[in-house]
């Protein structure tokens, strides 16, 4: 009776990446994939330590599998990923929870194999990347979905005062082209009709290595593989923004126009301090490029309040340009002041009641921005993906728009895993719901 293998994802699609990688390891290994935690030989925990509140959450949830693993003799726990690699952690992380058998950096990956073919649970961590290109461990890890992620730049160059990815995840190194434009025609061979482009700053690519393949012309070669429906990718560095990245956008049909271009913050002091890069005005310029090359383009963002010295000004830039820009969605987040990272050392910390009561203001003025955007999507007809059934209704279907709009809609099983015209009638702030027009 072949094992059991549960795999534990937090964080970004990176992470989700890493998740189905490991997946496919230990299914190398003999595993099957379970979707219950309880009946798993295995389990897996990718992790994520760009915030305080996810590392805590994080090991939180490590600390109660001691109990499943206390229930049935043999059975490992491997937790990989940001929190282990950073500079310090594992023996801390070893303190804290002494269950834990496998603990993986950011860059030993390919270590899991033989960890679990040898039966010797251990510990590996990486102080720095290995030289070279990155080579996927298990690079077809998501063949067969409809949708899958591909992984194309590893690490960050940019050294944002707030963030400690350079610190877990090193400096940028790119995939040949070679190898992701094969894994991509594979995957299309194996069913897979979308494909999302991951890095941290994707628009980087083949910049460190100097290569003339840049992220525009990469974007075109995958967007022309045969049996791709829809390509899209994040996450993209306003900085490194390019018009021909956005010509490449709008001239290509299978690129879905969507970017997410994160603003951090829309106040010009703000920024500099966070070492971001460029200014406000600089950012909607971008914003305002990509809607004339895209009119129908969506585009989503990061924001971070309660900065370090944030002042009420501050934020009310920040505010202004949301409401200027009309985000189709927005990831907020308060300020966590993190380890090693510039901003940590900052004087002016926001006190943590400001920068709840700022974040509650942002989230209500980005549902109204969200529920705008999608009022004017009602009487379109819209493209959606379809995906299976609908999490809050299971009689209905669900799928994502080109845009990146969750469409909820009636349906049947033939509707699964095809391109459907959805009539928009009605949207809340979050989803939109419809019926498939079969003329």
């Amino acid at each position: 009776m072949n094992k059991k293998v549960y795999i534990q994802i937090y964080g970004c699609q990176m992470s989700e990446r890493d998740g189905a990688t490991f997946r496919a390891m230990a299914e190398g290994c003999g595993y099957v994939t379970t979707t219950e935690r309880e009946d798993a030989d295995l389990v897996v925990v990718t992790t994520c330590c760009v915030r305080e509140s996810a590392e805590n959450r994080i090991m939180g949830n490590i600390g109660h599998l001691s109990r499943w693993k206390r229930q049935k003799p043999g059975r490992i726990l491997a937790v990989a990923g940001c929190l282990v690699q950073q500079e310090g952690a594992l023996e801390r992380l070893r303190r804290r929870a002494p269950h834990v058998d496998i603990w993986l950096g950011a860059f030993e990956q390919e270590r899991f194999t033989d960890l679990l073919r040898e039966g010797k649970p251990g510990a590996a961590v990486a102080a720095a990347p290995p030289a070279g290109p990155p080579v996927e461990p298990a690079p077809l890890a998501e063949r067969g979905k409809l949708s899958a992620n591909v992984n194309i730049i590893y690490g960050c160059d940019n050294h944002c005062a707030y963030c400690v990815v350079p610190l877990v995840r090193g400096p940028e190194r790119s995939r040949p082209p070679r190898d992701v434009l094969e894994e991509t025609r594979r995957l299309a061979d194996s069913g897979v009709r979308e494909v999302v482009l991951l890095g941290q700053n994707v628009n980087s690519y083949g910049k460190a290595e100097g290569w003339r393949e840049d992220f525009a012309w990469l974007l075109r070669e995958v967007a022309r593989t045969p049996g791709l429906w829809r390509v899209r990718f994040t996450t993209s560095h306003p900085r490194d923004m390019t018009d021909a990245l956005i010509a490449a956008a709008a001239e290509e049909p299978a690129v879905c126009p969507h970017f997410h271009l994160p603003l951090q913050a829309g106040s010009d002091r703000i920024l500099r301090a966070m070492n971001r890069g460029y200014t406000a005005a600089y950012y909607l310029e971008q914003a305002r490029a990509i809607r004339r090359a895209l009119p129908e383009a969506r585009i989503s963002t990061d924001i971070i309040v309660g900065f370090p010295g944030e002042t009420e000004e501050d934020f009310a830039a920040t505010m202004d340009l949301t409401r200027e820009i009309c985000f189709s969605q927005a990831f907020t987040f308060m300020y966590s002041r993190r380890s090693g990272t510039a901003a940590a050392a900052l004087p002016g910390q926001v006190p943590r009641e400001v920068k709840r009561e700022r974040l509650r203001r942002l989230m209500a003025l980005q549902a109204e921005m969200s529920l705008a955007w999608r009022r004017s999507l009602v009487g379109s007809r819209q493209e959606v993906l379809v995906t299976g059934p609908s999490k809050s209704d299971a009689a209905l279907l669900s799928g994502q728009t080109a845009g990146r709009e969750i469409t909820v809609f009636p349906g049947g099983p033939a509707d699964v895993g095809t391109l459907a015209p959805v009539l928009i009638k009605e949207v809340n702030s979050w989803t939109m719901f419809g019926e498939i027009t079969r003329n």
